[in-house]
């Protein structure tokens, strides 16, 4: 695998999860599952992530009884988790915004016409969530 699309993937890997979440609770394996299905991200890289979106406040857990095992850990989104992933999709959409006319992309459904010289530039703002490491 390209080294730069290990980076691009790891970028973009909170914000999946986020997303994810926004539509159901869900527990780790099928978060992993979902990501490798859709991004190719192994398995290894969801759990530390889940727990430092735990410790940030983004995600909450909860148990349920599973018929097959011990009960689940289901990850739910906080109002925080909700308002870091409004913010992290608007960035996104920006940054790939100006990748694509970067890039000039051919496909139409991506890109949008170039900035003329007396357009105003567009800035692109990314919010990270800071620990409260003070206990």
């Amino acid at each position: 695998m390209e080294p730069n699309l290990v980076q691009f993937k790891k970028g973009v890997l909170e914000l999946c999860v986020l997303a994810l979440l926004s539509r159901a609770d869900s527990y780790g394996y099928d978060i992993a599952s979902r990501l490798s299905d859709a991004i190719e991200m192994g398995e290894g890289t969801i759990y530390p992530l889940m727990r430092r979106m735990q410790k940030d406040g983004l995600v909450s857990t909860y148990f349920v009884e599973s018929p097959s095992g011990p009960p689940r850990k289901y990850y739910t989104l906080t109002e925080n988790g909700r308002q870091s992933l409004n913010s992290q999709r608007t960035a996104w959409t920006a940054f790939t915004k100006a990748v694509h006319a970067i890039l000039g992309s051919d496909d139409a459904a991506h890109t949008t016409p170039p900035e003329t010289s007396h357009s105003p530039a567009t800035t692109l703002t990314v919010q990270k969530t800071v620990r409260n490491t003070q206990a």
